[in-house]
């Protein structure tokens, strides 16, 4: 992964960084982190923007996994103190709740007379951590 200074905050998952990255035969200083989806109008927009200018603006982070260039922009990863952005906002991650409702389905597919409590399996999972 090679590492950027995040210079400007453009909304709640693009950015501006410093020097300019090269994909390929394109280079460019826009990057849109991937692995959720920041809401692009109204007050969520506008918290998420802040949080991620108060999370990495004047920051360095570390682009890698990219996807390739969309509207001039590089869609990637970005992590920021090791961690993946997309982390830092959950709430808005892609696939999240898919994988739970698939999860859910999955567990009620379980044949026998077990009886399973999904709460006592979520907190032996969080115990184990």
């Amino acid at each position: 992964m090679e590492t950027f200074k995040v210079v400007a905050v453009i909304d709640g998952n693009t950015f501006e960084v410093s020097p300019r990255w090269e994909f390929g035969d394109e280079t460019g200083d826009l990057v849109q982190a991937k692995g959720y989806t920041a809401p692009k109008s109204g007050k969520g927009a506008m918290a998420v923007e802040q949080k991620l200018s108060g999370l990495i603006h004047n920051k360095k982070v570390e682009l890698g996994s990219p996807d390739g260039v969309q509207d001039n922009k590089l869609v990637c990863e970005v992590h920021y103190r090791g961690v993946n952005l997309a982390e830092y906002f959950s709430a808005y991650q892609e696939q999240a709740s898919e994988e739970v409702e698939t999860e859910q389905e999955e567990l009620t597919e379980i044949s026998g007379d077990e009886e399973l409590n999904i709460e006592e399996m979520e907190q032996d999972e969080s115990s184990e951590r």
